[in-house]
This record gives C-alpha cells, sequence and structure tokens, in this order.
C-alpha cells in the first residue's frame, strides 16, 4: 500500500535532506498522530505542495507532532504545459466533483468561472467561502493522490477576465456539444498553459462561445454523448493527459 501523504511546511520540506531530522506540526501533525495515529518506525510521505516529497520514517510522535529521519527526497519538475481547468460553477457539488477528480487527474491550477447559466452565484462572503471550500477540496484530493505539487485555486472570474486570458495561454480549449473537432486529435505545445472551459448545466451561452472564439479559443468535443458539468472536465483531463504525460 502507498504510504500517506501529509503537507508540511514549505521551509521545512525545503530544507531537508536523507538523512537528516523533519518535524510535520500543525493540523497535519496533529491529523498524522492522533488520526492516521502515526507509530515510531511507520513511514509517510511529507510534501511541500510545491513540486517536493519527502519519505519519512517517523522515530518520535506526540498528540501534535510527528518528527522522523528522512529516507528520501523526490523533486518533481514542474509540468509543461501546464493544464488549466476553468470550471462554471455548477449547482449541487458537481463544480466540487469535478475539481476534485480533476486533482486526481493532474489538472494544475483550477479556476471558478461565474457563466452565464450557472445557477450558483458567488457573491460577497459566499464568494470567500466557497472558494476556501474548493481549495479545501484540492488539498484533500492532492493528498489521496499523493501528489507533491498540488494545483492552484484562483479567484472566480466573469467572461471579461477569461477571455482576457485566452491570449496569455498557449491553447484555449472549449468543451462545447456542437464542435466539430475532436479534443483527441489536438496538437498540445510544449509549453505555457493549456486551458480547458468547462460550461455549467445549461450549457455555455453563444455570446460567451462568441467571445472566447474571437479571443483565440477553440471549440472542441469529446465523444458522442454529453457528460455532466462534473465528468466532462476530468474527462477532458484524462485524454490530455494521456497523450501528453501517462507514457
Amino acid at each position: 500500500m502507498t504510504h500517506q501523504l501529509f503537507l508540511g511546511d514549505p521551509a521545512s520540506v525545503a530544507g531537508a535532506v536523507v538523512g537528516g531530522s523533519l518535524r510535520l506540526d500543525g493540523d497535519e501533525g496533529r491529523h498524522a498522530a492522533t488520526v492516521v495515529r502515526l507509530r515510531p518506525g511507520e513511514r509517510c510521505f511529507v510534501a511541500d505542495g510545491a513540486g517536493r516529497r519527502v519519505l519519512l520514517e517517523a522515530t518520535e510522535v506526540d498528540r501534535s507532532w510527528v518528527r522522523g529521519q528522512v529516507l528520501e527526497v523526490l523533486d518533481e519538475p514542474a509540468p509543461a504545459p501546464r493544464f488549466v481547468l476553468v470550471q462554471a460553477l455548477a449547482k449541487g457539488d458537481r463544480d466540487e466533483q469535478a475539481i476534485e477528480a480533476a486533482t486526481e487527474l493532474g489538472v494544475d491550477e483550477v479556476v471558478p468561472w461565474q457563466a452565464e447559466r450557472s445557477v450558483v452565484v458567488w457573491r460577497g462572503d459566499r464568494a470567500a467561502k466557497s472558494l476556501a471550500k474548493w481549495a479545501a477540496v484540492v488539498t484533500r484530493a492532492t493528498k489521496q493522490s499523493r501528489r507533491a505539487r498540488m494545483p492552484a485555486t484562483t479567484p472566480v472570474v466573469g467572461l471579461d477576465a477569461l477571455v482576457a486570458r485566452v491570449p496569455e495561454a498557449s491553447l484555449t480549449l472549449v468543451l462545447h456539444e456542437d464542435a466539430t473537432e475532436p479534443l483527441a486529435t489536438v496538437d498540445l505545445p510544449a509549453d505555457g498553459d493549456v486551458l480547458v472551459v468547462v460550461g455549467p448545466e445549461g450549457g455555455i451561452a453563444p455570446r460567451e462561445i462568441d467571445a472566447l472564439t474571437a479571443a483565440g479559443a477553440r471549440p472542441v468535443r469529446l465523444g458522442a454523448t454529453i457528460l455532466r458539468a462534473s465528468s466532462a472536465g476530468p474527462a477532458a483531463l484524462a485524454v490530455l493527459s494521456a497523450r501528453a504525460r501517462w507514457r
């Protein structure tokens, strides 16, 4: 069974060396000690969320921290290209399901999009609380999937902000049921951001498609079936990862 992963203090993990000591404290240390019940002699991974992961063998365990010896240090290179999921806000927890699965599938950034047809609206305090909830979902999925690099979670964007980001990306793909170009045949860039835009349950409005394509985005289709807002993004990321990373 793969060792459980915890997110440690970035500075401590950055300074870790094989044979040295590392202390895991805070909420993660407390979770490791009292919930997971890690014991001396047992091993776990500790990551900084930015690409470094260490294999730790516990030597001391308190109620709120774990100290161990570093057995291995792994530095993962930054991915190229970066995969960015622009997920329209969706009712229920479908948008959260989407970003959870996307994190497990290797997405590098998730962007909440206040689309025209989104039933859910993020405003004021709700926006801050909802974004924090998204970040928590991404954090849990990062740990569950044993990722050393945690995806960024950016503030909610409207159409104008999303359109402005299209020229900055190397490629922007908009999943749309009326598109004729298959996602599986799109040539991927060697670096830069690849944006994958997913609409809400009611679909992307015509004016949104027009604005995105005018900025340089390409409408693409996944297949013959219509996927839910919770599954379209992860399915697209699986296709892209199979072509660029899972080799």
